[in-house]
């Protein structure tokens, strides 16, 4: 392991990053600006440089926060997450993997800035209310206010239930069958009633233009969307964001990435990223950690 503490932490502060934005390509940019930042002090000086870290991570990706919310107000069709493609002990590591799923990440997009970065360094990363009080620019005392609005506004609004990576896998197999098969009925009965599907083409690729609620709908959705491609179509399992998820090809060609939200067997939400700047680096494994 390496002596330099930035390169020792670089991919908690990635993931810091990333669970922040919701982007690798943004995650790596605020990275890089912190890399910068830490090659200009005088590091002897920094009593703990993983503190010092992330709390140049948390100020440059609250600044990148706010101005990728004025450019998502303007985007394509529903915005979905960049995938990442991850090692098996993400998914070991039960808390971090529930934090990275398309899910949870959708639910953060609904907090403020400064409520997701005290949301996601106190419950994901463990900080400390003094240290997320410097990291923040707030007192511990507002600190501690907005950590516990943050919570209350994530447990209104995330899925219920728990999802096991197991139904998951059957689910996600279920799809990749009907691919090969052309059989469809299978997939369609795990669809819960209350199913949502969204999809993110970007604007580039076609996609659905706003969530789709309800098996029958979806079940509609999926048999015209499977219907033009079907015999070109291939599908790999793999780890994506902690957990399994559909890799798809057409003649070949990566065409998106399909992760599912499964509860007590049923399939409850459906993401679709075929955004090609989101798929950009899908083959390559993204190092995460806490």
């Amino acid at each position: 392991m390496s002596g330099d503490p930035f390169v020792r932490h670089r991919s908690l502060l990635f993931t810091v990053a990333y669970e922040m934005l919701g982007s690798a390509a943004d995650a790596e940019d605020v990275v890089q600006e912190a890399w910068l930042k830490w090659d200009g002090v005088d590091q002897a000086e920094v009593r703990d440089p993983r503190a010092f870290l992330v709390r140049v991570v948390t100020r440059k990706a609250l600044d990148r926060l706010r101005t990728l919310a004025r450019r998502r107000e303007e985007y394509v069709g529903p915005w979905l997450p960049e995938p990442l493609l991850t090692s098996p002990d993400v998914a070991e590591d039960v808390e971090l993997a529930d934090s990275l799923s398309m899910a949870m990440l959708l639910v953060l997009e609904t907090l403020t800035p400064t409520e997701r970065a005290v949301f996601v360094l106190r419950e994901v990363f463990d900080l400390g209310y003094d240290e997320l009080a410097e990291a923040v620019g707030k007192t511990p005392a507002a600190v501690r206010q907005i950590a516990h609005r943050a919570r209350a506004r994530v447990a209104e609004r995330r899925p219920r239930g728990v999802a096991s990576p197991a139904d998951t896998r059957r689910a996600l197999e279920a799809f990749q069958r009907a691919i090969e098969t052309g059989d469809l009925q299978g997939l369609v009965d795990l669809l819960a009633p209350d199913v949502v599907a969204l999809g993110d083409g970007g604007g580039v690729k076609q996609a659905m233009p706003r969530p789709v609620v309800g098996a029958d709908k979806v079940a509609r959705l999926i048999t015209a969307g499977l219907a033009t491609v079907v015999d070109r179509m291939s599908a790999e399992l793999v780890q994506v964001n902690g957990g399994p998820a559909l890799l798809l090809r057409v003649d070949g060609e990566i065409d998106s990435v399909m992760s599912v939200r499964v509860v007590e067997g049923q399939v409850s939400g459906m993401y679709s990223v075929r955004n090609p700047e989101k798929l950009s680096r899908i083959l390559q494994e993204a190092s995460l950690s806490r």
